[in-house]
């Protein structure tokens, strides 16, 4: 049980029964036995408890790493995206010195 041998248990009974006396000791044996049923019940309850926790955070850590598994696909495309260079578009002085070019012979403005 608790590392008590017999002698260790027959000694604490005969100092219980000189303690209590003989009519008490059946109703504190049945207190006693009841104690230790329900602390046997609670650290049950406590390991099924904990049980549950990890269980939780092992669902936790596999949502997360499927999260950050979906996430990368976006992001080097994002990047991919955002390295292209940008094609500058043309404003409208820009437009105007093509065409008056092309209206020149030879592209030579005259001033």
């Amino acid at each position: 049980m608790f590392g008590i041998g017999m002698p260790e248990l027959i000694l604490i009974l005969i100092v219980a029964l000189i303690v209590v006396g003989p009519k008490k000791l059946p109703d504190i044996a049945k207190s006693m036995g009841r104690a230790i049923g329900e602390f046997r019940k609670a650290t049950t309850e406590f390991k099924e408890s904990i049980g549950v926790d990890t269980e939780l955070k092992e669902v936790k850590k596999a949502f997360n790493d499927m999260n950050s598994d979906a996430k990368k696909p976006i992001e080097i495309k994002a990047e991919s995206e955002n390295k292209t260079p940008a094609v500058p578009t043309p404003t409208g002085e820009e437009k105007n010195l093509k065409e008056e070019k092309a209206e020149t012979p030879g592209g030579i403005r005259e001033k």
